[in-house]
């Protein structure tokens, strides 16, 4: 398929591919659904901020994203369209309780995308019960992730300003996505740098075999191991992928703390994050040995940060840190593990996972991480909202309702006072309420009681939590 409806197309990137290799499996197609809101405590010009937002299209290639089946292939293609002429809705939730509106609005979130040629996102202008106006974007996994979705949609709200008020200057361009799909398909064309990272994760595989360490304890593997007294890898999904989204609120002033901490030890919070996760781990089942999958943004240059698009790679991170090493020296082994990461994420997270299952043949369903993580540093509140003033907002993410994943951790940092929030998408009948409560609670434990004494050995902290 070279062209369609006039438009050239592309092959999807191996970022869109992973989206498609779980959703395969997946019942419920809305699981690539992302939905989120962001609202002001400020009376709009709805007529301003819908050309704001037509505007945002216009400047954003990936926002215009389609995509088309070529049925001689088997494959999907993307192409984009020049211009975005859709209606976008305003809806007044004037009169209905906030609950009654965040309930409509997730059920919005609930509802999959038609794939072939069809718009992948939905702008609604909204006013919320409490009075606040702003707008309520849905967009699929394969046009957009987290921080493409906040770059969206500081663009419409700066374009905004600059219409509005006086001196607020036009938001910079930004940039290519085509430029960027571009380059991506040039690496994925068996390209030097892709080979040097091939060999880097097969290497990374080879060097041995991870184990499985459970939420709640070893029982998962213990089952496991009364048909295969060797098994390392255990199952801990359920075949019911209905999940429930439970989010923790960390205040801002033992935020702050973590983020201290951080700037000191010259490591970032996704570092001190990954410590906390897998020291709990080890802490539950007894090893040194820890893995869990973290998801890696890719977004180093600019054109990668202003492109949009999906750009998520994630991968397995195995660390083994005995309780004999000191916090420091944990978060330090952990900060050295991630950088030799972040240099070949651009590897393909399917093929990683093929050849480690050619290296371990385990039974399908099985896996040695319990659980996947992502930091997500980017904030309206960085720049894109500063010209409003003291004008205070809100954000909030709506569920999609399914998952693949028992449990999904994306952490986040709250606009209102930069607190961070833990938000645990989980598989209802894999992970209970109770046991996410018990798994935040000695995370943050170990995390606060690390930083106030980083030269005591994991050993001691353990018994001191």
């Amino acid at each position: 398929m070279k062209t369609r409806k006039g438009y050239k197309t592309y092959p999807l990137t191996v970022a869109q591919k992973f989206h498609f290799y779980y959703m395969d499996y997946c019942p419920k197609k809305e699981v690539v659904n992302i939905g989120t809101s962001l609202t002001i405590e400020y009376e709009l010009d709805v007529d301003v901020l819908r050309q704001s937002i037509y505007k945002a299209y216009e400047r954003c290639d990936a926002m215009r994203l389609r995509f088309a089946y070529d049925k001689k292939e088997k494959k999907w293609y993307q192409y984009v369209v020049e211009k975005e002429e859709r209606e976008i809705e305003y809806v007044d939730f004037t009169g209905k309780t906030m609950e009654e509106a965040e309930a409509i609005m997730t059920e919005w979130t609930r509802v999959p995308f038609v794939r072939e040629d069809s718009p992948m996102n939905r702008v609604v202008i909204i006013k919320t019960p409490d009075g606040n106006q702003g707008l309520y974007l849905l967009g699929d996994h394969l046009i957009l992730d987290a921080q493409s979705l906040i770059c969206f949609m500081r663009d419409v709200i700066e374009i905004y300003c600059n219409a509005m008020y006086e001196g607020v200057e036009y938001p910079k361009e930004m940039r290519s996505y085509i430029e960027q799909l571009e380059k991506d398909l040039a690496y994925e064309a068996g390209s030097k740098a892709q080979q040097k990272d091939r060999e880097f994760f097969y290497k990374k595989i080879e060097e041995s075999e991870p184990i499985y360490n459970g939420i709640d304890g070893p029982g998962a593997l213990l089952e496991e191991r009364k048909k295969n007294p060797k098994a390392r890898a255990a199952a801990f999904i359920s075949k019911n992928v209905d999940s429930a989204l439970d989010i923790f609120h960390l205040e801002e002033e033992p935020t702050t703390r973590l983020m201290k901490f951080c700037e000191q030890e010259h490591v970032s919070l996704q570092c001190l994050l990954i410590m906390g996760i897998r020291t709990y781990l080890q802490k539950m089942n007894g090893n040194d040995d820890v893995s869990i999958n973290v998801a890696y943004a890719r977004r180093a240059t600019l054109l990668e940060k202003k492109s949009g698009g999906t750009r998520i790679h994630s991968f397995p991170f195995r660390t083994i840190i005995s309780e004999d090493m000191t916090f420091l020296e944990g978060i330090h082994t952990i900060r050295n593990g991630q950088n030799e990461i972040f240099r070949h994420t651009n590897f393909d997270p399917v093929e990683y996972r093929a050849y480690r299952s050619k290296v371990y043949p385990v039974e399908p369903g099985r896996s040695y991480e319990p659980m996947s993580l992502t930091y997500q540093p980017m904030t309206l509140k960085d720049e894109g909202l500063s010209k409003l003033g003291d004008i205070k907002y809100k954000t909030k993410w709506y569920p999609n309702g399914a998952t693949t994943q028992a449990m999904y951790l994306t952490v986040m940092h709250r606009p209102d006072d930069n607190g961070l929030d833990f938000n645990f998408e989980h598989q209802v009948e894999a992970i209970s309420k109770e046991k996410l409560e018990y798994f935040y609670y000695y995370m943050c434990k170990i995390m606060f009681k690390g930083i106030e004494r980083p030269n005591l050995k994991i050993g001691d902290i353990l018994k001191l939590i």
